[in-house]
């Protein structure tokens, strides 16, 4: 253990080190011309992680009850403008995992990062550096590599790249590109996926765009043409083509209603499979996708935000007692781990609620519940914004609902770990 973590600090303490004495916040300069048209900068970020868990009584699923998890990860970010119609990004992340003894692949509990394969990416990219017993893991990876052109009709977008679709803040149903877990709290980076993005500028308040992003094979990749406008005070688009071996049709629309705003997006998939639990107007091969959503802030204090949704997701399962043994579907599990849907089961609710105490402090308060099996997940966090490139966020995970047993899952939260997780992160 000591010879990995002697290997992992070799590799990163010299620029994470740079970044602690002073270097001006945010980004680097590495190069510029005369005229200051032509940069280089760098970005540099560093975040650590430390997650305390107490899972539920189940062995099968959570070989120790009490398991603590820590991770670091170092982002620098290389941002290139030569003209201004050239620009680029790369983006090389290395991350570590350390695990207390026998915690097991379940630790994290879906707070942490994802370390399933990243979807859309021909070749993955990402590289193992070295383990240890399953209680460390060290890896990195280029996250973005792209290049982009600007035209007075549009924008060309080449390589690896973050791409988000819709208007939904915790639940989606269109964006089919990596979208995050409602639970995840490191929400920062998207993953990047292999792509090609063609948008062109119809009029000031309307584009239509061609989306093309990669895997290995045509099947795992997907084509989708995206069209969108401003009407006053809605904004709408309208998304069509193939994810992976599905063809889909979705739309979302945002507006102004009074001082409030409301989203809501709408999305039907056709699938080559038959969907176990049954599709949409008696064809098991349709699948249907909802997110209706606000968010309205108060004149109270220095503003209290509070934001409401509702997702209903048809990949996800009927009946959550089937939950374990759908699983082990290669075809449910692929879906779940690619993020066709964001919960296990088909219906979820989501609170949250954010208040700024002071230009230091933000207060927020998360809850997630299933209204099938009234399980749900009370999630309250505290930032504070001790200099102007670094910060310490605190949350807390309290579940609640039917625990699993034997390994059976018996309710969509009631198995997630009570958490405790601390991140100080630090940008430059």
């Amino acid at each position: 253990m000591g010879c990995c973590r002697r290997q992992f600090f070799a590799g990163l303490l010299a620029a994470v080190s740079l970044g602690l004495v002073g270097i001006p916040a945010y980004a680097i300069e590495i190069w510029s011309d005369e005229e200051g048209e032509r940069t280089v900068g760098l970005d540099v970020s560093g975040k650590w992680s430390s997650l305390a868990s107490h899972a539920p009584d189940d062995p099968t699923l959570y070989r120790e009850r009490d398991t603590w998890t820590e991770l670091l990860r170092l982002r620098l970010g290389l941002n290139v403008q030569y003209y201004d119609w050239l620009s680029g990004e790369l983006a090389y992340e290395q991350r570590a995992k350390w695990l207390s003894d026998k915690a097991g692949s379940a630790a994290g509990g879906g707070i942490l990062p994802s370390e399933a394969t990243a979807p859309f990416r021909i070749r993955q990219l990402d590289w193992q550096i070295t383990e240890a017993k399953e209680v460390f893991f060290y890896r990195h990876e280029i996250d973005r590599a792209l290049v982009a052109l600007h035209a007075d009709w549009g924008e060309v977008t080449l390589g690896r790249q973050a791409i988000g679709l819709g208007r939904g803040t915790l639940f989606s149903a269109v964006d089919v590109f990596a979208p995050f877990s409602p639970l995840e709290i490191d929400r920062e980076w998207r993953r990047g996926v292999d792509a090609v993005r063609i948008e062109s500028h119809i009029s000031d308040t309307s584009s239509v765009e061609l989306i093309g992003a990669f895997g290995p094979t045509w099947e795992q990749s997907a084509l989708l043409g995206r069209a969108r406008g401003y009407f006053g005070d809605i904004d709408a688009e309208l998304i069509f083509g193939k994810r992976a071996e599905d063809t889909m049709l979705g739309g979302t629309v945002s507006a102004a209603v009074g001082d409030a705003e409301a989203h809501g997006e709408l999305a039907f998939f056709n699938t080559p499979e038959t969907q176990p639990d049954g599709g949409l107007w008696g064809n098991d091969h349709q699948v249907g996708k909802l997110v209706v959503g606000g968010s309205y802030t108060f004149n109270v204090g220095n503003g209290l935000t509070l934001l409401g949704e509702y997702h209903y997701s048809g990949f996800g399962v009927k009946d959550i007692d089937d939950a374990t043994n759908r699983l082990k579907s290669s075809d449910f599990l692929e879906r779940f781990l690619r993020g066709d849907s964001q919960i296990l089961g088909r219906e979820a609710l989501a609170f949250q609620a954010t208040y700024p105490f002071s230009h230091v402090w933000n207060g927020a308060l998360l809850v997630l519940q299933s209204p099938l099996d009234g399980s749900g997940v009370l999630s309250p966090s505290l930032t504070w914004d001790f200099s102007d490139n670094a910060s310490l966020v605190g949350s807390v995970f309290v579940p609640w609902g039917d625990e699993p047993s034997a390994g059976m899952i018996r309710s969509e939260y009631g198995g997630t770990p009570l958490s405790l997780f601390l991140q100080l992160r630090v940008y430059y």
